[in-house]
């Protein structure tokens, strides 16, 4: 039986589907300290309203899928509060839950939205480190390493009824593999797998991109592959050389286009910024993307203009 694809129905109404914006950024302009391993997981245990609320504003501003607050919620990263996995796994399906009550509450005042997901968000290894190495795919781990670290995450969330997973920000050719093998676990389970790169031909960790195609291409599980939280103008050339190799749907969700330094724990300005995603999206069409949002750094505006391109 073939497996069902969620974004099928949205690209046939549409040429691109729209995703949300920043979620940890959006959160810290609303006055959430992120200064911590854990990221945006932190606002799981100290507010979770406020995560909610970033949902809700997203799918207000013309979102059609929300990407969970998971990206670096682990086991492993509680653990390091005191938190059994068991709490983990808790914290990681309210995760869910959030984007999920945030639908219901946006559907009921626009039940004429059409249909809505929720992706999971699946972190890369270099996330729980906390040093910018999703950044730079500097890190080793056997397969069954990143399988054990990544397997109780995606197992919550595939419980927690996602409508898909999204693999994101990966640098890592061997986390990639790990990853794939872990969703033949979930045989029922889908993903989009986005990366980040060292220049438009290779990810971060130098693996040429064609290796990671045909690692993807074909298989059953994988619905779309692409980047994220790389600079926007860097984001055509990639697409352009992803397009060449694949006839998958290919997401994009670049950053605003500044640099963020993993030790200050902030971003700044270098080259050129981005303040509207919409000045890009012909290229990105052109160049065989189909989902489209937003990273670090971008708004709820910036998926508001996104939105109205798209009507």
């Amino acid at each position: 039986m073939p497996l069902n694809n969620p974004l099928l129905p949205l690209l046939a109404q549409s040429p691109f589907i729209v995703l949300d914006g920043a979620l940890a950024t959006e959160l810290e302009a609303r006055g959430c300290d992120l200064n911590d391993t854990l990221w945006s997981a932190k606002v799981l245990l100290e507010n979770p309203e406020s995560v909610y609320q970033v949902h809700l504003d997203y799918f207000r501003a013309g979102a059609q899928c929300a990407v969970t607050a998971s990206y670096q919620a682990t086991p492993a990263g509680f653990a390091a509060r005191g938190m059994n996995e068991a709490q983990a796994t808790a914290l990681i399906k309210q995760s869910v839950e959030l984007a999920q009550r945030a639908r219901t509450d946006f559907l009921a005042e626009r039940p004429d939205s059409g249909a809505l997901l929720i992706a999971g968000s699946v972190g890369p290894y270099g996330a729980y480190l906390a040093d910018g190495s999703e950044y730079r795919g500097d890190y080793t781990l056997s397969q069954a390493a990143y399988c054990d670290f990544h397997r109780p995450r995606m197992a919550a969330l595939v419980e927690a009824g996602v409508d898909l997973l999204a693999c994101e920000t990966l640098p890592s050719f061997a986390e990639t593999r790990a990853l794939v093998a872990l969703l033949a676990e979930c045989p029922d389970t889908t993903a989009w797998f986005s990366f980040t790169l060292h220049d438009s031909h290779h990810l971060s960790d130098g693996t040429p991109l064609e290796d990671v195609v045909a690692l993807l291409d074909g298989h059953d599980q994988v619905l779309a592959i692409g980047v994220n939280c790389i600079a926007p103008e860097q984001a055509t050339a990639a697409l352009q050389t992803l397009h060449g190799m694949t006839t998958l749907p290919l997401v994009v969700y670049p950053n605003s286009g500044e640099t963020y330094d993993a030790q200050t724990k902030c971003w700044t300005a270098g080259g050129q910024t981005c303040d509207s995603l919409d000045g890009y999206l012909d290229d990105w069409l052109c160049a065989g993307a189909r989902l489209i949002g937003g990273c670090c750094r971008t708004t709820p505006a910036d998926i508001a203009l996104l939105a109205q391109r798209q009507r």
